[in-house]
């Protein structure tokens, strides 16, 4: 009867892909998996990271394999008698071909060795399948007047992500091998001069509590508008370029590259910008701006003002600019702005940008400092106004994702004249660090100067003109008298910043 059966349902013809030829596929090699997981009850446990129902192409044996997880799932021993009785609970029994054909499988093979051998064979069969499927979508909109490119792009990207994504997986790690790197990374730690771990930020206290930028975590700085975001992650990304030769890379949403650079000129040249937006500049002032951008020009820095960007585009932008470019931080300017092909609710699609930019910076090995908004709740607190985590606007998901995140509050903007401790407030910001997964919590002050939109080290002392010097001064004698603010921890493979005498023509601010 049963094998009477059997021959009512046939093995199912192949289907023919468009342009003819065979998908991938291995009648055989499907029914060793199935036949060696009913073999050993443990023999599941060795596949399921690289095998799904999915997987298996001919129909019949998607449903035994779901039959068999299913089993698993209850915790039940897996063999033909289970898997007979599960799919017979399930009215599917006679689908497959009935319990000949589930005695069948099993007596294909001996044992189950080699089992997770076969299983990622069947695996690399199947992502070439989703591939060819992939292919024949992006083929069709590709012939379609009506598709944006833009949006072909995306959509391709994005197709072919989810197939690396949902069926390359990561195999876990013996504890040896993961300590050795640990401990390698310590022994680096001990002989890094600057005592930081991390990617430097250029602000020492900043630098001092959070030992540098790790490597994989994503920080979020968060404010209210006018505090200062943009000119905050401005300041670093120049820092980390420019002193210590750090490739870098800014995405910006909100503002154009020319106003960032022009943003950046400001600040380098220390020249206020009412000055270069006005176009108020003497000769001198242009001379500044040429000698001191200079170092911009060969800086490492990469700007990318493409409007909307989705969480995907940005992910494949990363990856080009680490495997080019070997950058070493990502900045995003801000998480609010970006977006997602298929956008649910406001604050899904949050949670979703927030996941995958913490997926893109464990996966690179890179720090990625994102700038998130607060809601007004801010505004309407009484008090000093200080930043809590619950004023995260649209999602408690990136307080979750991100590693740290840090609030940017200057009192002087609430009209707060002095802090609880006394210290004037003009030109005061204090960096809040509210989240710290790997380290404490604390504040840090820094000097926020509005017409440079720049940010510093609160000992900071800009640098001289000599042409407002009184006459006569010795310029020598001038610099071995004067004491100046600690410049932040130099690598050691760099040489410490040092006046230059014969060109340095800036305007003090």
């Amino acid at each position: 009867m049963a094998k009477d059966t059997y021959k009512k349902f046939p093995a199912p013809k192949l289907e023919l892909d468009y342009s003819g030829k065979t998908p991938p596929f291995s009648e055989e090699l499907e029914e060793t998996v199935l036949g060696q997981l009913m073999l050993e009850d443990d023999a599941i446990s060795k596949v399921l990271d690289d095998v799904s129902s999915d997987t298996f192409y001919n129909k019949k044996h998607q449903i035994i394999f779901a039959a068999i997880a299913k089993i698993n799932a209850r915790l039940e021993p897996v063999n033909i008698q289970t898997v007979i009785e599960e799919l017979r609970r399930q009215e599917q029994l006679d689908i497959v071909g009935g319990a000949y054909t589930i005695a069948q499988l099993s007596q294909k093979v001996s044992s189950a060795a080699h089992i997770e051998h076969h299983a990622k064979l069947l695996a690399q069969k199947f992502i070439q399948r989703e591939l060819i499927r992939v292919s024949a979508q992006i083929q069709e909109k590709a012939f379609d007047p009506a598709i944006d490119v833009d949006e072909l792009v995306d959509f391709s990207e994005s197709e072919v992500f989810k197939v690396a994504e949902g069926n390359i997986k990561k195999a876990a790690a013996p504890i040896s091998m993961v300590l050795d790197r640990a401990l390698e990374t310590i022994k680096n730690a001990q002989n890094n001069q600057n005592k930081y771990s991390g990617k430097p930020s250029g602000f020492t206290a900043l630098d001092g509590l959070t030992s540098g930028w790790q490597k994989g975590n994503m920080i979020v700085i968060a404010a209210r508008p006018a505090m200062g975001k943009t000119a905050f992650v401005l300041s670093m990304l120049r820092n980390m370029a420019i002193d210590f030769n750090l490739p870098v890379a800014m995405f910006s949403l909100e503002m154009s590259n020319e106003q960032l650079v022009n943003r950046m000129i400001v600040s380098e040249a220390e020249l206020d910008h009412y000055k270069i937006k006005n176009g108020q500049l003497t000769e001198n002032d242009w001379k500044n701006i040429y000698d001191k951008t200079k170092r911009l020009a060969t800086a490492p820095i990469f700007l990318d003002d493409t409007p909307a960007l989705s969480i995907m585009e940005f992910r494949a932008k990363c990856r080009r600019l680490r495997e080019k470019h070997k950058i070493e931080c990502v900045f995003l300017d801000y998480l609010q702005l970006m977006t997602t092909s298929n956008p649910a609710s406001r604050e899904q699609e949050v949670s979703m940008i927030s996941r995958q930019i913490k997926a893109v910076a464990m996966e690179l090995e890179i720090p990625i400092i994102a700038l998130s908004q607060l809601n007004r709740s801010v505004e309407m607190r009484g008090g000093n106004k200080r930043p809590q985590l619950s004023d995260l606007r649209e999602s408690g998901a990136i307080e979750q994702d991100a590693d740290l995140v840090l609030f940017i509050h200057r009192p002087e903007y609430y009209k707060i004249e002095v802090t609880e401790d006394g210290e004037p407030t003009k030109g005061l910001a204090e960096i809040i660090i509210a989240k710290n997964r790997h380290g404490a919590v604390d504040d840090v002050r820094l000097e926020f100067i509005p017409e440079l939109t720049k940010f510093t080290d609160r000992n900071y002392i800009p640098p001289l003109n000599e042409n407002l010097l009184p006459e006569g001064t010795n310029m020598d004698n001038f610099f071995e008298t004067q004491t100046f603010g600690s410049k932040m921890n130099q690598s050691s493979t760099l040489e410490t910043p040092k006046f230059d005498t014969t060109i340095e023509t800036d305007i003090p601010y």
